[in-house]
Order: structure tokens, then C-alpha cells, then sequence
């Protein structure tokens, strides 16, 4: 049996023709047979697709021939092509859609004006030299957090990357504007783009983590300042690092929207047709077609609906 890898990556480099880009990343990975998703802008490519081991190899090889991508960091995830439903390779304004294709700049060397990289020991490091003086700040959507976060960590009240600038300017975290700031996401792409928005706004020492909490759950799995499980955005949902939920270090954050057991699974409420929201619920819940639902009025009764035949 062949083994099989899921390849995350992200480049910030000019890119004069996106579309032509598109196509030839397209036909590279039809060929290959690997699927997944592709993002790319004028500012970049972002990302995610899985194949057989050496399906993802020739993969990297033929990807780093061209000029602005050598030197493009992947990481290697357990899984394969059956943990995406199909190819899809598109152009974009935004390589993560934050709603300022104008305010990024980018450069051979990556974004410009974005926050100062630290490798995993050195956000340790910081924290260390500099204690409860340092703020971590979620860069995910809010539901991310719910099954895992830094310990002590902001975390925005966004749905959406869309909601980031919004949320920035409302002067709810003006207070962190002069202490030191580890912006965080999962595997680092949208803190490169959100650390220079707060820059942008007032924010002085922000720092991003250098591969994300994908490499920092790597280098010190359950025994760091990261708690929890990790949201990943195919079917496997979440992940966890170390020896996982029964390693002795692991810290239980998410809990069921129902009855409140431990879970780190989303689950799509049943009233899908009016309600596209995605919670916690562990399996008995989503088991009983009554209590398979957000917890909105609507949405329970329209359980109860169901459940009644």
C-alpha cells in the first residue's frame, strides 16, 4: 500500500499572471493526481493538497523550479487525496480574504511591514524575558478557539478573516497597542497578512509564530503554552499533538452545545437549510436527531420537527 501525505504551504511573492499560474498549478496536480485547494493572487499562493508520497514529492520538486517560489516551506500532515473532495485551483484578490487586497504589500522577500517571526523556543523565550506582559491574539475565526488556543489568549469575536479590520478599529484592543503581541493562526498565513494590518493600526511590537501552531504543537506538544486541540480544515476536523487527547499534558477546552460532555468535533446543525452553523457536539447528541441542533430556538424546533417524523 502506497503512503499517502497531505502538503500545506504558503508563498508571499509577486505574481504577474495569476491566471497562467492557476493553469499550470492546475495541470501539475491533475497529473500528479492530487487533490485539494489552491489559492492564488498577485500577492501569492496559499495552498493545501494531498496524494501519494511520491505524488507530493515530485510535487515539491517541480514547485520550487519556479524563481519566486524556491525556497517554499511545506508541511507534511497525516492524510491523502480522499480527505478532499476534488481539485480546486482559483484566483483570488486575496490569498486569505481580509478584505484589503489594496493595504498588502508584497515583495521577493514576503510581505512587507509584517510582524517580526519567532520560532517556537523563541515565543517560550519571550514569554519568559517578558511575562504577563505578553498578549497572544487568535488570528483565527473564534470558532477555531473553542477546542484550542495559547493559554490566556485574546481571541477576537470574528466569524470571518472579513471581520478582522472591523474588529482591529472598534478600540476594543487599544489597550495592547504598546505591549508585546504573538499574533497566532494555524499554520501561519493569515497572521503574515494580519500582523502588518495591525501594524498598520497603531500596534507596536507584534510578533507572528514562524510556521504557526502546526509547528509549535510539533516542537513541544502538550508540554508548551499551547492548550487543546488544533481545528484543521479538512475531514478530519481537528488534530492533536503529542500523544493526543490521552497524553497527560493535554488540556480538554471544547464541550458539547448540548449536554456539555468533552468533544472536539464540529457537527452542522440540523436546520441546514436556514442555519449554517457549525458546534460542538459529542456523538450521543448528534446521534438523537432531537438534540442534533446549534441550540437556537429555531433550530431546536425545527429538531423536534424532525424528530417527530
Amino acid at each position: 500500500m502506497h503512503q499517502s501525505k497531505i502538503l500545506l504551504y504558503y508563498k508571499f511573492t509577486p505574481i504577474a499572471d495569476p491566471k497562467a499560474m492557476m493553469l499550470w498549478q492546475r495541470e501539475l496536480c491533475r497529473l500528479l493526481g492530487l487533490k485539494g485547494r489552491i489559492l492564488i493572487s498577485e500577492h501569492g499562493i496559499n495552498g493545501t493538497v494531498g496524494g501519494p508520497m511520491d505524488a507530493c514529492k515530485r510535487y515539491v520538486r517541480a514547485f520550487r523550479e519556479y524563481p519566486g517560489f524556491k525556497g517554499t516551506e511545506f508541511k507534511w500532515s497525516e492524510g491523502g487525496a480522499e480527505d478532499f473532495p476534488k481539485l480546486s485551483v482559483k484566483v483570488r484578490d486575496e490569498i486569505v480574504a481580509f478584505g484589503a487586497p489594496g493595504e498588502l504589500k508584497v515583495d521577493e522577500k514576503g510581505v512587507i511591514g509584517g510582524g517580526v517571526h519567532l520560532k517556537p523556543e523563541e515565543v517560550n523565550k519571550l514569554v519568559e524575558e517578558r511575562g504577563d506582559e505578553v498578549v497572544f491574539f487568535d488570528g483565527r475565526n473564534a470558532m477555531e478557539a473553542e477546542i484550542g488556543k495559547f493559554r490566556n489568549a485574546v481571541v477576537p469575536d470574528v466569524n470571518t478573516t472579513h471581520d478582522f479590520i472591523r474588529e482591529l478599529e472598534s478600540g476594543k484592543y487599544d489597550w495592547m497597542k504598546d505591549k508585546p503581541v504573538i499574533s497566532y493562526c494555524t499554520g501561519g498565513i493569515r497572521c503574515e497578512i494580519l500582523s502588518s494590518l495591525m501594524k498598520n493600526r497603531g500596534f507596536e511590537e507584534v510578533y507572528q509564530i514562524d510556521g504557526g501552531i502546526v509547528r509549535y504543537g510539533e516542537k513541544y506538544g502538550n508540554d508548551g503554552l499551547w492548550e487543546g486541540s488544533l481545528y484543521v480544515f479538512d475531514k478530519r476536523m481537528h488534530m492533536e499533538f503529542g500523544a493526543g487527547t490521552e497524553d497527560p499534558g493535554f488540556v480538554q477546552l471544547g464541550h458539547c452545545v448540548q449536554c456539555g460532555a468533552a468533544t472536539n468535533k464540529f457537527e452542522h446543525c440540523i436546520n441546514e437549510d436556514e442555519c449554517r452553523a457549525l458546534v460542538l457536539m459529542c456523538p450521543d447528541c448528534h446521534a438523537n436527531i432531537e438534540t442534533r441542533n446549534c441550540g437556537q430556538e429555531r433550530c431546536k424546533e425545527v429538531a423536534k420537527q424532525a424528530a417527530a417524523g
